[in-house]
């Protein structure tokens, strides 16, 4: 259902609060929904991308250009926000082929834990597409399964079983490698076996690309658009510590943003102008961000994988800046015209990485560039400094030594509740 579009006007002065400029503009607010309106609300997102071959599922479930052939895969996702019903959806977005999906269930896993291989007794449901129970996705297309009856708790976890009789015929398939959740792989149609024995596992998801819930409450949902520090490298498989995890834990303390759903749009090694792992924040901005059920907010936290990977002479790396920004400002225009707010964050410092850091300094100057045109700009709707409350005050072109994962570049789990501490809950209620 199309929302109602409001205008939110706030000053042009910053405000700076625990080490976190707050500078917003006037723009268009996000979509403002009745409450009691029922409608649909995407609560979990994992962002699609081709499977490189390190990452697609080990023999025997990979044979030749045959994938998942008469095999069951057992999935965890955590829903962010709750409501009355259920729907999932499936991509095939990379498939060099059809995706036959010969039926999946749904259910709750014991224990309610992530990246268990075992669900609670009594609780699976069928999925089902237009009352059937298998469907083919198409090349580059996706799914949206029917609502299933199911009524999730916010942050809950459920489990997903899918089961392909037939296999994908492709070498190339979808999947998000980063998951930092653990799924099983067994051979047979497993969909309702309470447990999974001697399932081999794996930390990707496959296929599995989004979950919707039908909410009555005046809701909406915040994209987290990014590379692997929001993907989560560094944070612990299976506990949900990413920062926008933690934000995630965080909103749902105050009843004001206690309905507000997290979505995740990251990939590790992703970039802003360029395809790297995953094609272009540019280019999948419309499916990862446009085209996402009830998007009010955008955070944009991505480009230091372009500065790290562009050539290290000052003219690149003075071009790299300037593309950035005006890439920066093409995401604030198409997402404002949609009435989504976008937030910038600041990019983290980098020295001391092998791969990113280079003696001249030349990418350093590039990320200050960077970083000085979000917080001065006004054209983000707000600004997000992560710099200044990662940074050694003893070296600013350096991580603080606690939050440091130990490559210089990525965040522990501390480090991205810091991340998310930083986040002013006021921008997402």
């Amino acid at each position: 259902m199309a929302g109602r579009f409001s205008v939110v006007c706030l000053g042009l002065a910053g405000v700076v609060t625990a080490g976190v400029l707050v500078a917003a503009n006037a723009v268009g607010g996000g979509a403002a929904d009745a409450e009691g309106s029922a409608r649909w609300v995407h609560t979990w997102t994992a962002m699609p991308q081709l499977t490189e071959p390190a990452n697609m599922p080990p023999p025997p479930f990979t044979q030749d250009n045959l994938v998942l052939a008469d095999s069951t895969l057992r999935q965890t996702i955590r829903v962010t926000t709750g409501g009355q019903d259920l729907r999932l959806r499936f991509s095939n977005a990379f498939g060099g082929a059809v995706l036959p999906i010969t039926g999946v269930s749904l259910a709750v896993p014991a224990g309610g834990l992530a990246g268990v291989s075992a669900i609670q007794p009594g609780s699976t449901r069928a999925v089902t597409f237009q009352g059937k129970s298998s469907v083919d996705v198409p090349v580059g297309a996706q799914v949206v399964s029917d609502p299933i009856g199911f009524a999730p708790a916010p942050r809950m976890n459920v489990t997903v079983t899918m089961y392909l009789a037939k296999g994908q015929a492709s070498n190339s398939i979808t999947s998000h490698p980063g998951s930092r959740t653990t799924s099983y792989l067994t051979t047979g149609d497993h969909r309702a076996d309470g447990d999974l024995p001697g399932a081999t596992s794996v930390a990707h998801w496959y296929f599995l690309s989004g979950a919707e819930v039908l909410t009555r409450r005046a809701t909406g949902a915040a994209v987290m658009l990014g590379d692997s520090l929001t993907d989560g490298r560094g944070s612990t498989t299976n506990l949900n510590n990413r920062w926008p995890d933690q934000l995630l834990d965080r909103l749902q303390t105050r009843p004001a943003t206690d309905g507000t759903a997290v979505l995740n749009e990251a990939a590790g090694g992703n970039r802003v102008l360029n395809d790297g792992l995953g094609p272009n924040a540019l280019a999948r901005l419309d499916r990862d961000v446009l085209a996402q059920s009830g998007v009010r907010w955008l955070v944009v936290f991505e480009g230091v994988n372009d500065i790290g990977t562009a050539p290290a002479d000052a003219a690149s790396q003075q071009d790299i800046a300037e593309d950035l920004i005006g890439a920066y400002d093409q995401i604030i225009i198409r997402a404002h015209a949609q009435g989504i707010r976008v937030y910038g964050a600041t990019l983290l410092p980098f020295g001391g990485n092998t791969a990113y850091d280079d003696p001249a300094g030349t990418r350093e100057t590039a990320r200050q560039t960077v970083n000085r045109w979000i917080r001065t700009s006004h054209r983000f709707d707000a600004v997000i400094d992560f710099d200044a409350v990662t940074r050694d005050p003893a070296d600013a072109r350096r991580l603080l030594p606690s939050v440091d994962d130990g490559d210089h570049l990525h965040l522990n789990p501390f480090g991205y509740k810091v991340l998310a501490d930083a986040v002013p809950a006021s921008l997402l209620r």
